[in-house]
């Protein structure tokens, strides 16, 4: 048991480091090949993830135990690939890797697309109020600039060709601001068009225990 402890622990170290590259000959040499098949397969990894660690080792003349991996690989994979896992994993807007076994994954892809539209929807609505607050500042912006141009209109030191110039921006910034009314506009409806869906998904989910 303590021997598993210090496998996970070392586990947990390796994982915060630059892939495996970092891994020194005496952690190739010690390193239970199959804890680390089985933190691979529980975060979601391909077995293909193996191959950096074998490079690694590989630097300090280590093989890596490839049987060893991939049954803890395979271990790693049944707890991964379990709907709670997939919903957060969806969630959280993670990619999966086609990893699951066939007897779990329908279950798993069920959650993780509930999840993945979860997140997509908590996506546009940030995108969304995002773009509103950037319109919102074009605007402030462009009538500061209104502001502006309206005192340098009527200054004795502005020549008529720079009136000229002036009048001709203040007509272009009136008509981007009425531009800007109308797409703020747009943008506030899409948001609270959103905020109503994600509520009532976010409902939805609660029912089903998300």
């Amino acid at each position: 048991m303590k021997s598993k402890i210090l496998n996970l622990v070392l586990v947990a170290v390796l994982a915060g480091l630059s892939g495996c590259a970092s891994m020194s000959a005496d952690e190739c040499l010690t390193v239970d090949w199959a804890t680390i098949g089985f933190e691979d397969g529980s975060r979601g990894y391909t077995a293909d993830r193996l191959g950096s660690h074998r490079k690694a080792c590989a630097k300090h003349g280590v093989a890596a135990d490839l049987a060893a991996y991939q049954r803890g690989h395979a271990q790693g994979l049944e707890s991964f690939c379990q709907p709670g896992r997939g919903f957060n994993h969806g969630a959280n807007g993670a990619r999966y890797n086609g990893v699951c076994p066939a007897h779990l994954e329908p279950e798993f892809l069920e959650a993780f697309n509930a999840g993945a539209k979860l997140h997509s929807l908590r996506s546009s609505l940030a995108t969304a109020t995002s773009l509103i607050h950037s319109k919102e500042a074009e605007k402030e912006d462009a009538e500061a600039r209104i502001v502006t141009a309206q005192f340098e209109l009527i200054s004795d030191e502005t020549t008529s060709e720079q009136r000229v110039q002036l009048l001709i921006e203040l007509k272009e910034l009136a008509q981007r601001i009425g531009e800007l009314d109308a797409e703020i506009e747009q943008l506030v409806a899409d948001r609270a068009r959103i905020e109503q869906e994600l509520q009532y998904y976010e409902s939805t989910l609660t029912a089903y225990g998300y």
